[in-house]
């Protein structure tokens, strides 16, 4: 009998050692990349699950792709300092952000075409899709400040001074709260989805310049990813501090896969940190992916969750001058691509 429960108990060991290796695994590898082609810059990138298409910010106009083949479908034009897109399904209709213009596109899903463009704050750059109020909701980066627009109605219902000039990415709870980073501050910001009213006030420190957020439900735990290489979890009922996770340089995007309990931050440097939930208290990064220089946004799709990185080929920097000391390295033209990751 006791052999029996010693073999047993060395069986049963085996078995849990290996299930907790498998399940600490990342293994991401690049599925597909595609060279889209065109001129200008980018930011925001969006996945249309139910559509099964990828809308990708690029020059001055969205570029609409097939999200398996990544061929071209068509462009939504003339969506100048274009930021970011959000898709509402239900209504039948998407909202662009015109950074240059202070407006926001609102176009139709089905055929692209513009429906109208309305006024927001200033340099709108984020935005999102509240379930509980019905509402878009655009986070105007320089204007402190979030805008609210009813799509049905193509009409902006509110606004809600946040304070700072660095407002990034929001997400809801999908109970009547939002929250939203603040960069030049170094804090989250909470508000009431209906009433537009701040709820809370949040330092994250030691995170510093916080730019993609990302949520979980289930644990209520916000994920801030920082450009001092810090992911801050952020318990969204209290706004306590739960862990800090160390990331890879230049940040700007964050997505969560509820499946994997995964936590995805873009980083401009060329790499994706993969962080694991272990615990709504501990987390720890699994595995760093190489992509490409530039690639520092990011979009999920919740059917296969792979993950979504659009970028260039740079080439060299102009000379300094006395207005910009620091010029930035030139985009190659013709370059700018998709980059599909996921685990085969």
């Amino acid at each position: 009998m006791k052999s029996t429960i010693q073999i047993w108990l060395l069986i049963s060991s085996i078995s849990l050692a290996t299930s907790c290796q498998v399940m600490g695994q990342a293994n991401y590898t690049l599925i597909r990349k595609t060279i889209i082609g065109g001129e200008g810059g980018w930011d925001y990138l969006t996945v249309d699950a139910e559509g099964r298409r990828l809308f990708v910010s690029h020059g001055n106009q969205v570029e609409v792709l097939d999200i398996k083949s990544h061929k071209k479908l068509g462009a939504i034009t003339d969506t100048p300092g274009i930021h970011g897109i959000a898709i509402v399904s239900k209504a039948g209709r998407g909202v662009v952000t015109n950074g240059k213009t202070n407006t926001a596109t609102l176009f139709d899903l089905k055929t692209l075409a513009k429906i109208a463009e309305l006024p927001t704050g200033k340099n709108p750059d984020a935005l999102l899709y509240d379930t509980f109020s019905d509402k878009v909701f655009v986070f105007n980066h320089s204007g402190g400040s979030a805008t609210a627009i009813d799509v049905t109605s193509a009409k902006v219902t509110g606004t809600i001074e946040l304070g700072g000039e660095g407002v990034e990415a929001g997400v809801s709870d999908g109970k009547g709260t939002l929250f939203v980073n603040l960069e030049d501050t170094h804090e989250i910001v909470a508000f009431d989805a209906k009433t537009l009213v701040i709820k809370h006030r949040w330092s994250i420190a030691p995170g510093e310049a916080p730019t993609g957020l990302a949520y979980n439900p289930k644990t209520n735990r916000l994920f801030s990813v920082c450009h001092n290489e810090l992911m801050m979890v952020i318990d969204s009922n209290t706004g306590e501090i739960i862990a800090k996770v160390p990331i890879g340089k230049r940040v700007d995007g964050a997505v969560f896969d509820p499946v994997s309990k995964r936590i995805f931050s873009s980083n401009g440097e060329g790499s994706i940190s993969v962080v694991e939930e272990i615990s709504e208290n501990e987390y720890r990064l699994v595995q760093t992916i190489e992509t490409v220089r530039g690639a520092r946004t990011i979009a999920i799709d919740p059917k296969t969750h792979h993950v979504f990185l659009s970028t260039a080929e740079y080439g060299p920097a102009p000379a300094a001058t006395a207005d910009n000391p620091n010029p930035r390295p030139t985009i190659v033209p013709g370059t700018f691509m998709i980059l599909e990751y996921g685990q085969k």
